[in-house]
């Protein structure tokens, strides 16, 4: 899975054709979301084949700005706090997140600033939260 950081015009119909660019290329969006930022739009989206939606986007004159690795990680939507003690660790073994949101399936994305130190720690909770 990849994260594309895309820079939207911040007018009507922008997202849209963000969309129908995706569409014409038959690229599905399996998460993220998309805000104004300073005047501007910015988007983050996951992608399963990241190469395909740059390659549609840029095709259709939409500036991706970075295309990077995420860490899928679940979490047990029915203890409270779990994003807190996830976050704690990443932020305990030097990791800054950069970006987070939810994919389709309720998981949870995170791009980070070191994606070996964060999938280390994302592999750790798995193994420790697993159930029994």
């Amino acid at each position: 899975m990849r994260d594309l950081s895309i820079k939207l015009e911040n007018r009507p119909g922008a997202l849209a054709d963000m969309g129908e660019a995706l569409g014409r290329a038959a690229v599905s969006i399996e998460g993220g979301g998309a805000w104004i930022v300073d005047g501007h739009g910015a988007a983050h989206f996951l992608f399963a084949d990241g190469n395909a939606a740059r390659q549609a986007l840029q095709a259709a004159g939409i500036e991706v700005v970075a295309d990077r690795e995420v860490i899928v990680q679940r979490l047990k939507q029915a203890v409270p706090g779990q994003l807190g003690m996830l976050t704690r660790r990443m932020a305990q073994a030097g990791v800054n997140i950069e970006v987070l949101y939810s994919d389709h399936d309720h998981q949870l994305i995170l791009v980070v600033d070191d994606i070996v130190r964060g999938r280390a720690v994302s592999e750790a909770w798995s193994n420790e939260t697993a159930p029994a």
